[in-house]
């Protein structure tokens, strides 16, 4: 079973993701692949390089994010374009390797997509497991943990699709506004459940 595990910004998914790979689940993360797939070298790069110009390349060949980000952050069609040349880079590698793990015999493998249903990605995994936390906890999470000011906090939080849009979609939710333990029960009894039933 290929599952989707994602949440929105400081729900706790990094924590339920480590979880379920101390379960014995392996884990494809989505933010470690957009990383591998621009290293200079690949084709990804190649593409960027050939649209966007040298300049977006730092001096060791390797690319230069805040260069290229400042490009599209002011221009949606150069965004747009640069989706379309990394997007499906990721969608292949993480297919690739959800690939390798069921031919290991990984019975449940996790799709750790942080933005999984802006992106329209159901159609990769077989469930969606969403990380909840309610909007109050979230930013009162990133208050105290990344030390932003609540309008900072706020915005970070509407940059994304609401967390209680992605609770009704999904297939399964942990509600991590308890302890790490009572969290811990959750995906225990998850994990338990779908081995049940396969």
């Amino acid at each position: 079973m290929r599952l989707g595990l994602t949440g929105s910004i400081a729900t706790g998914k990094s924590t339920v993701a480590e979880m379920l790979k101390q379960r014995g689940c392996p884990i494809i993360d989505a933010d470690v692949i957009a990383r591998e797939v621009v290293m200079p070298g690949t084709g990804t790069l190649q593409k960027i390089k050939e649209h966007f110009g040298d300049e977006i390349l730092q001096e060791d060949g390797t690319l230069n994010r805040e260069k290229l980000g400042s490009i599209v952050f002011e221009n949606p069609e150069e965004r747009t374009h640069l989706n379309e040349i990394i997007h499906p880079a990721i969608r292949g590698e993480m297919k690739r390797q959800a690939e390798a793990a069921e031919s290991q015999g990984a019975e449940i493998i996790v799709l750790d997509i942080p933005l999984l249903m802006e992106s329209k990605l159901e159609y990769l995994v077989d469930k969606v497991l969403v990380v909840y936390l309610p909007e109050e906890l979230q930013k009162k999470r990133l208050i105290e943990r990344n030390g932003y000011s609540e309008k900072e906090a706020v915005q970070r939080i509407s940059s994304q699709m609401s967390i209680e849009e992605k609770r009704q979609k999904a297939d399964e939710i942990i509600d991590n506004s308890g302890s790490i333990e009572a969290t811990e029960k959750q995906v225990k009894q998850l994990i338990e459940k779908w081995e049940a039933s396969s």
